[in-house]
């Protein structure tokens, strides 16, 4: 018999699986990276060889802030930065003039620029560059000769953060159906093994079943922020506007897919009651469950390939019209069973395109 794991082994397994996450939310992020380490280079060498200012570190600063790393909202933040930075400046340009620095000062030059930004009706980030920009510039710089300068190397930076801007790669457009494609194959995985659950009762595994299908919550979320991510792309992009309409339905498909995973979860925590109780399940409801496992199978590859599954649907239906025709059983446990892998099924149905209304009147009635 093995020994059981140490606190060592523990914390060894848990700093694998954490650096790995690590990794992989880097390679999410690496492009964004490049791009802003790019376009912070771009617009020193702009403003210091093309424009000859000394030191022009305004220009890298509004282009990674413009930038980011992501990819929602790019543009009305390089507007946001830019104005910023200008109203910081002016302000701290124009109180450095009339009263000099020191410590009241700053604490003035400060609540004024924040103050006008907020009368402006800016946003966090405009008031925040506003305030950030003034402390520099009555600080750092206290030159009031070099505001024109300051104020165009914030400008060169925005340039270059917006073309920057409309370059992005593909990757974030195929996410999301990527990201749909891995949901269904989990929901087929875990009706899969509701269905041999159903078959031998074993309690163990309908335990740790269920432990694996409460662990899906995160799932739908990194679904969904590859959904917002995929739109924010094409909003930004003109190069990528074609894939707008594409994107758009994908994103429509959150919410059933919401829905599928839930009620997925809540037939295994049903099929594991009724192997921690020895309650039977009929054996036509585990090969239903199998089929249904088969069908959402069929719908993750039509994700997949990047095409909503219509194609699936008739797999699924299959599935519904088999739920009208099973044996009824005596023990209620079994019975909301059959009654959620129904729900299930209209949850799928979903998936393929079809509205609640629609789905909910493909199915037979329930078997008398």
């Amino acid at each position: 018999m093995e020994a059981a794991a140490g606190p060592l082994d523990r914390a060894w397994d848990r700093g694998r699986l954490s650096l790995r996450a690590r990794i992989r939310r880097w390679e999410s992020k690496r492009w964004a990276i490049a791009q802003c380490a790019t376009a912070a280079g771009v617009a020193w060498l702009l403003a210091s060889d093309v424009l000859g200012h000394q030191a022009p570190f305004f220009a890298p600063i509004a282009a990674v802030v413009s930038l980011g790393t992501t990819y929602g909202q790019r543009l009305r933040r390089v507007a946001e930065v830019t104005i910023g930075v200008a109203l910081g400046v002016l302000l701290g340009d124009l109180v450095v003039t009339w009263i000099g620095t020191g410590a009241w000062q700053l604490t003035l030059i400060v609540g004024l620029a924040m103050s006008l930004a907020f009368l402006l009706d800016a946003s966090q980030l405009l008031v925040n560059q506003a305030a950030v920009q003034s402390i520099v510039v009555s600080t750092l710089l206290p030159d009031p000769g070099a505001g024109l300068t300051r104020w165009s190397d914030a400008l060169v930076g925005g340039a270059v953060a917006l073309v920057a801007a409309t370059v992005v790669p593909a990757a974030p457009l195929r996410r999301p159906r990527q990201q749909a494609a891995i949901v269904m194959r989990k929901i087929a995985m875990l009706l899969r093994a509701a269905g041999e659950v159903m078959t031998d009762g074993e309690i163990d595994r309908a335990t740790a079943l269920l432990a694996d299908a409460r662990a899906t919550d995160h799932l739908i979320r990194e679904l969904q922020a590859a959904a917002d991510e995929g739109l924010a792309v094409v909003a930004s992009s003109p190069f990528r506007i074609r894939h707008r309409g594409n994107l758009r339905l994908m994103a429509e498909l959150v919410e059933p897919l919401d829905r599928a995973l839930r009620s997925t979860r809540v037939l295994v925590r049903q099929t594991a009651v009724a192997a921690y109780h020895q309650r039977p399940v009929p054996k036509s409801y585990a090969l239903v469950a199998l089929d249904l496992a088969d069908a959402a199978d069929a719908v993750a590859d039509e994700l997949a390939d990047r095409r909503i599954a219509v194609a699936a649907r008739p797999a699924v239906l299959a599935v519904g019209n088999a739920t009208g025709l099973v044996e009824r059983s005596d023990v209620l446990t079994a019975e909301v069973v059959l009654g959620q892998l129904r729900s299930v099924v209209v949850d799928l149905l979903m998936v393929t395109g079809l509205d609640q209304l629609q789905a909910t009147d493909t199915l037979p009635p329930p078997p008398r």
